[in-house]
């Protein structure tokens, strides 16, 4: 376990993290759900409006990728801001607790293998137990024992996850220095916002507070996690420079492509995808298994596991999903390499992904070759036609879930 390290060091277990979870939605009453239909359309107006900012009239919502001399890596940027991330990050969700056991040293020795691979970018959140305390121990021994080559591409990206209260700049100005204090650095590289309560409207204050943060140097790129694409339209036209959102995306999860890479298209921000290998499920090790029977296949014995179990219930059961794993199979194998390999690699070339996620059990189990592999991979047309026909056999999940991130506010 991770001793503590001055007053900083926070442990949060899973039970705390639903607790404040269930907290912040307490806090919001009269909650209903979204209408889908309500959601407001791109009028040609809207559109006109976004295609002239992306010739230039208005440069301070324009984005851009740009991919940096290998399909590796890639440049998030908006005006005079601009990050380089690898485009397979490591989440560090599964330090918080659920995955198993985590030793301190054993992860961080796990991390600076990864960035020795050249897996550099690492994505955490305020609430994901110690991972920003393991972020703040692994850069300085980066610091002290790699080149400053390897030190210039580590990237850390950490997400900002506030209850539903007032947004005054002092309270964002605090909750960002306890991020940067926890990963040891003056400036974050990225600070992705989450908010849970889309009829209390803070969250553009918040985003202004965090914009003059930007402009003091305290963070690089001010960006968004689970935002849904009203609300994304709503603060970039609010003049709020995000360079990317950051959501749920897999070959079963298609809601992203289905209505905000439109708006994606029109402004250039950047998708950066989690659950794109659905905690595991998307790999041989669930191929050819019947979990309608108790006990008779692999447990789902981790919490990303039994989320996205959820999300295949939704999408077209497990028969279906078998139908998807057996078609991935067949594609891995004619390009030598693994389901989840192949799974990654389609969503990285949906359109408006500038990334994607895969979680990393620090110290307990490692997957560099199958990461790495995803880079050489290219997907051709008979792979494309052979994924999608199944795919689309699956349920509409804009239609039942709602747009990105809706998932998580439901009651």
């Amino acid at each position: 376990m991770i001793n503590s390290r001055s007053n900083i060091l926070v442990w949060r277990t899973l039970e705390q993290i639903h607790k404040m979870r269930a907290i912040a939605m307490a806090a919001i009453t009269q909650r209903s759900f979204l209408n889908l239909t309500a959601l407001k359309s791109f009028t040609a107006e809207t559109r006109t409006r976004y295609e002239r900012r992306k010739l230039g009239a208005n440069s301070s919502v324009k984005c851009s990728q740009t991919l940096e001399g290998s399909a590796q890596s890639v440049t998030v940027s908006n005006g005079k801001d601009s990050l380089v991330i690898c485009r397979v990050l490591n989440g560090m969700w599964q330090t918080s607790g659920g995955w198993g056991r985590i030793d301190r040293d054993d992860a961080v020795e796990a991390m600076l293998r990864y960035a020795d691979a050249g897996l550099s970018t690492f994505d955490m959140a305020d609430h994901y137990g110690p991972a920003e305390d393991l972020y703040g121990i692994f850069i300085n021994r980066v610091r002290r024992e790699r080149p400053p080559e390897l030190l210039e591409n580590i990237r850390g990206l950490t997400k900002w996850v506030p209850p539903p209260v007032k947004m005054t700049s002092s309270y964002v100005r605090e909750s960002i220095n306890i991020s940067r204090k926890r990963m040891d650095v003056s400036s974050l590289d990225m600070l992705q916002f989450h908010w849970w309560d889309y009829s209390n409207s803070g969250y553009l204050d918040a985003l202004k507070h965090l914009t003059d943060l930007k402009e003091e140097g305290k963070i690089k790129t001010v960006a968004l996690t689970n935002f849904d694409t009203e609300r994304l339209q709503i603060i970039l036209e609010n003049d709020i420079p995000v360079v990317s959102n950051q959501v749920q995306h897999s070959i079963v999860d298609m809601r992203p492509q289905q209505k905000m890479a439109e708006l994606c298209k029109l402004t250039g921000v950047k998708l950066i995808t989690y659950g794109t290998v659905m905690g595991g499920l998307l790999s041989e090790k669930f191929l050819d298994t019947n979990l309608t029977i108790p006990f008779a296949g692999p447990p789902l014995n981790t919490p990303s596991l039994q989320k996205y179990k959820r999300m295949v219930d939704a999408w077209g059961g497990w028969s279906l999903f078998q139908v998807l794993l057996q078609t991935l199979k067949r594609v891995a194998s004619k390009h030598g390499v693994s389901i989840p390999t192949v799974a990654v690699k389609y969503i990285l070339d949906q359109p408006a992904v500038a990334g994607s996620m895969i979680g990393v059990r620090l110290g307990l189990s490692e997957h560099l070759q199958d990461t790495n592999a995803i880079f050489s991979l290219a997907l051709d047309e008979e792979d494309i036609n052979s994924i999608e026909e199944v795919s689309k056999k699956g349920k509409n999940l804009l239609k039942i879930i709602g747009d990105c991130g809706d998932e998580y506010r439901r009651a």
